[in-house]
C-alpha cells in the first residue's frame, strides 16, 4: 500500500536560548520541543496529509505561541486540505487567528510566525509558504525550490538575510497574506524537505542536496541537522523528511 513517510526533528540550535518553531505531520504537532533523534511517522496515502514548518518571529515577542497556533490549526484543518482554494484558505486563516489572538493581550503583540508545508494527496504535492521558511523537491535531479523566500533584494555577494516581507501576524494592527504556491507529483520514490531557515541559512542548497541525495529518511534529517550544528547553529533548527513509499 502506498504511504507516506515523514521523519522529523527540531532542536533550538546552538545560539538561541529556547526553540520557537513548530511543526506538524498529519495531526501530530511538535511545538517548541528539543530533538536531536529524528523521529519518523507513516501515513497511508490518499487523504490530504499536511506537513509544515511554523518559524516564530525572532526578536519579537510569543514567537512560540504563534508558530504553536499555526501548527496546531494546520493539523485540525489538514484532512479538508484538498486544493488549491483550501490551502489558500487555511493559511489565511491562520494569520487571523494570529492576530485574534494577540489581540488584548500585551504580552503577544506583535507576536508573528513563517510557515511552510506540503500537503500529499495520491499523485501529487501542494506546497505553500508564507515567509522564508521552505519547502525543496528533492528528487533524482537534484534540489528543487517549490516556496519562494519572503525576503527584500539581496546585495551582490549576500546569501541571507533576517528581514521578511510577509508573514503570519507579526504586526499591531491586522495585515493579509498572499500565500506562495506550488505543486509537484507524489509517486512512490519522490522525497521533499520542509524546514525553517534555522537549516537553509547556515547551510547552502548544494549541501542540502548532497546530504539528501547520500542519505535517506532518519539518516538524512540527522546529517542535515548535524550540518547546521556545524555550521554554527545560529538559530532555530526545524526539519522534516518527506518520503513517498510503496
Amino acid at each position: 500500500m502506498p504511504y507516506t513517510a515523514v521523519t522529523a526533528l527540531s532542536h533550538p540550535g546552538l545560539v538561541r536560548d529556547h526553540n520557537e518553531d513548530s511543526l506538524t505531520a498529519g495531526p501530530w504537532t511538535l511545538c517548541g520541543t528539543v530533538t536531536e533523534t529524528p523521529q519518523t511517522l507513516v501515513f497511508p496515502l490518499g487523504a490530504p496529509l499536511v506537513v509544515a514548518v511554523a518559524d516564530g518571529l525572532g526578536g519579537q515577542p510569543a514567537g512560540e505561541v504563534a508558530s504553536a497556533l499555526v501548527a496546531r490549526r494546520l493539523a485540525a484543518l489538514g484532512p479538508a486540505l484538498d486544493g488549491e482554494d483550501a490551502v489558500r484558505d487555511a493559511v489565511k486563516l491562520c494569520n487571523h487567528a494570529v492576530y485574534v489572538t494577540a489581540d488584548g493581550a500585551p504580552e503577544l503583540t506583535g507576536m508573528g510566525t513563517t510557515v511552510a508545508g506540503l500537503v500529499i494527496a495520491e499523485g501529487e504535492a501542494l506546497a505553500f509558504n508564507v515567509g522564508d521558511s521552505r519547502v525543496y523537491d528533492a528528487g533524482p535531479d537534484g534540489l528543487r525550490r517549490l516556496s519562494v523566500d519572503d525576503n527584500p533584494p539581496l546585495p551582490p555577494g549576500r546569501r541571507t538575510t533576517p528581514v521578511v516581507t510577509q508573514t503570519l501576524g507579526g504586526g499591531t494592527a491586522f495585515r493579509p497574506v498572499t500565500p506562495h504556491l506550488a505543486t509537484a507529483g507524489a509517486a512512490p520514490g519522490d522525497r521533499f524537505l520542509v524546514c525553517s531557515d534555522g537549516l537553509t541559512d547556515p547551510v547552502p542548497d548544494e549541501a542540502l542536496g548532497e546530504l539528501l541525495r547520500v542519505y535517506d529518511d532518519g539518516r538524512a534529517a540527522f546529517e542535515l541537522w548535524k550540518a547546521a550544528i556545524e555550521a554554527g547553529g545560529p538559530d532555530n533548527i526545524t526539519l522534516a523528511v518527506v518520503r513517498i513509499g510503496e
